[in-house]
């Protein structure tokens, strides 16, 4: 039987999510088992998810997910390829996922591997140095470089799941993970776009969703009753507003010292952000004050919400050290009971458990609970704002039909 590794956000979780599951499954066989590696309660583009990882973890083991694991705060708050390698890395490093399976728009598992490639060959460090003068930002330089080297190669990297693919490729060959690769060609809206077929993309849902529409009908039924729920308990749909004023708060009371620290706040960068943060009036006008033409918008709102949370440059080297289970199945227990034999790396199960780790285990765990008692501010339940609560909850079990 095939186990499957899949990298997501599930933000939230919709039919194209679950469309990528089935195609999956029929392209390795319909016995196969799932594992995903999700982001936590903040997300890869630098805002606070929809909902919280505990609601989207059990929305996708309820939709077809067998085990759900936690890819620690930094790693999820990383640029493109150190978000894939460290969701790469935990996959692998479980020793038992024999694929690893993603969405991408041009759904050409060849022409991502040569893309893969071409950025893993140790001259293109050069090119894009090269490129880097002209001032346009990194992913920019990097594409105009392939281009130059290989035109037919660098149209792959115009889209956003294009990208993400490329990296994940690129982390099993240049980290030797023993995962083969399988790509799903998206359907409906694309990344951050809006469509009138196929399943919506899940920034169009959270769009709805924060004009106060009724997005259940893009989701599975097993989803919607969740996020449902977490609705009716106070525990609803979180939108960057709603924390933007305790995010400020932190970023206000943080000396110049900690913005020099933050991943990429080389170039003047971390600087410009801290100016901007102690005149600014929100989160949007402070990434604007802060941006250059040589940095991406989406480089700094990850660093603004890293410096928030309080990661700072180096925490992603290497492999993550843990992974968390957050939801898991019947046949996804049969899982980790298996790794319990194969892992490199310690799977935490009981919260409490991780004071028996390394200090970095504990130390980056404790990040993340720190992380989702900000998150918790924003809810509409007072009840539901109590801190601590990453401490407090173990997994979710569902059970298995």
């Amino acid at each position: 039987m095939n186990t499957v590794g899949i990298v997501a956000e599930y933000n939230p979780f919709h039919r194209g999510h679950a469309y990528h599951l089935a195609e999956t499954r029929r392209l390795l066989g319909g016995g196969s088992a799932v594992v995903a590696v999700m982001t936590g309660d903040f997300v890869q583009r630098g805002s606070p998810a929809a909902y919280s990882k505990f609601a989207r973890a059990e929305a996708a083991c309820r939709c077809g997910v067998d085990l759900v694991l936690e890819l620690p705060l930094p790693w999820c708050l990383a640029s493109a390829e150190g978000f894939a390698r460290g969701a790469v890395g935990i996959l692998d490093a479980l020793g038992q996922c024999t694929h690893l399976s993603f969405g991408s728009e041009c759904g050409d598992l060849e022409l991502i591997k040569n893309t893969a490639m071409a950025l893993a060959d140790p001259a293109m460090n050069a090119a894009v140095k090269d490129e880097l003068g002209g001032g346009i930002s990194y992913a920019a330089a990097r594409q105009e470089a392939l281009r130059k080297r290989a035109p037919e190669l660098a149209a792959v990297l115009d889209t956003p799941n294009n990208i993400l693919a490329v990296e994940y490729v690129k982390a099993i060959y240049q980290d030797g993970a023993h995962l083969e690769p399988v790509t799903v060609g998206r359907v409906g809206a694309g990344h951050d776009e809006t469509g009138s077929g196929g399943p919506k993309s899940a920034s169009e849902i959270r769009h709805g969703m924060a004009e106060g529409a009724d997005m259940t009908d893009y989701m599975p039924a097993e989803a919607a009753r969740v996020f449902t729920r977490e609705e009716t308990i106070g525990r609803g749909f979180m939108s960057p507003e709603m924390l933007e004023t305790a995010v400020v708060s932190r970023l206000r009371m943080l000396p110049a010292e900690a913005f020099g620290r933050l991943p990429d706040a080389g170039g003047g960068v971390g600087d410009a952000l801290y100016k901007a943060v102690r005149e600014e009036p929100g989160l949007d006008s402070i990434a604007a004050a802060a941006k250059s033409r040589g940095c991406a918008m989406s480089r700094i709102r990850r660093m603004i919400m890293c410096a928030a949370l309080g990661v700072t440059s180096g925490m992603t080297d290497g492999v993550p050290p843990y992974t968390r289970v957050l939801a898991v199945n019947g046949r996804g227990r049969e899982i980790l009971r298996a790794a319990a034999g194969t892992t490199d790396i310690p799977i935490v199960t009981k919260p409490a458990d991780v004071r028996a780790l390394s200090p970095r285990c504990a130390g980056l765990f404790a990040l993340g609970a720190d992380a989702h008692d900000l998150y918790v501010l924003g809810r509409r339940a007072s009840e539901e704002r109590r801190g601590g609560a990453d401490w407090r909850t173990g997994p979710c079990v569902v059970q298995s039909d």
